[in-house]
């Protein structure tokens, strides 16, 4: 199970999440009450052990300003919020190859008068953005008023899985699937245990305060998370 602690904002949570060996860390550079610059994210990423990967959350941000960001802070991932843009990848891509994990998120309109309506134009991005070969991973959250990201609201796991497994069937590789929105340690098995998703990613559901995680609170996450996958044998 691939472990994603999103939107740090300072050294001491970045380190916990590292030193109980998460698979990333993430940190939030689009408008966000959790967002940081460049240059604090560089003071953070230097001081982290090798292996976890250094994520930036963008939205609506051009080629440029996030290679500059990637450059600055450090970062080995790039994860792109908003409608998706094929040749944003590509141009990341050229520019990064290998050295630069893409991210694309893919939002389910949790407000949709019902679940048909919004199951048909997510199968349809989720089929779009796999068939990117750019895209490292596909993140899966909630949207509300058309607005995804540090909403804290879940989703229905069962529903949203079948319309995953939907669109990747057939595919001779499965993608990586990561599952946020509204997870936090009481609800996160349930969660696997629903979708089985590849991976996870948390961030107001383990915090103090905005910006501030909870220590007790992302350790019961994290091993709440590994004990469901290893009882449904959900890869890494």
């Amino acid at each position: 199970m691939f472990l994603k602690i999103c939107a740090n904002t300072n050294l001491d949570d970045a380190l916990l999440a590292a030193e109980l060996d998460v698979d990333a860390v993430g940190f939030v550079f689009a408008p966000s009450k959790r967002q940081v610059t460049a240059e604090q994210v560089a003071a953070i990423t230097c001081k982290l052990r090798d292996g976890v990967e250094r994520v930036g959350v963008f939205a609506g941000a051009e080629a440029s300003e996030i290679a500059r960001c990637v450059k600055q802070a450090g970062l080995t991932a790039a994860q792109l919020h908003g409608e998706f843009d094929g040749d944003l990848v590509r141009e990341l891509t050229a520019e990064f190859g290998a050295g630069l994990k893409i991210i694309q998120t893919v939002a389910y309109a949790v407000d949709a008068v019902d679940g048909a309506m919004a199951d048909a134009p997510f199968e349809e991005r989720l089929r779009e953005v796999v068939g990117e070969a750019g895209v490292w991973a596909v993140l899966v959250d909630a949207a509300k008023s058309g607005v995804s990201g540090g909403l804290g609201v879940a989703l229905d796991w069962a529903d949203v899985g079948g319309v995953v497994r939907r669109a990747v069937q057939g595919r001779e590789v499965t993608p990586r699937v990561i599952l946020a929105g509204g997870l936090r340690g009481e609800n996160v098995a349930a969660a696997i245990a629903a979708m089985r998703p590849w991976g996870v990613d948390v961030a107001s559901g383990v915090e103090a305060s905005a910006g501030k995680k909870d220590a007790a609170q992302l350790r019961a996450f994290v091993k709440r998370a590994r004990d469901a996958a290893a009882g449904l044998q959900v890869e890494r």
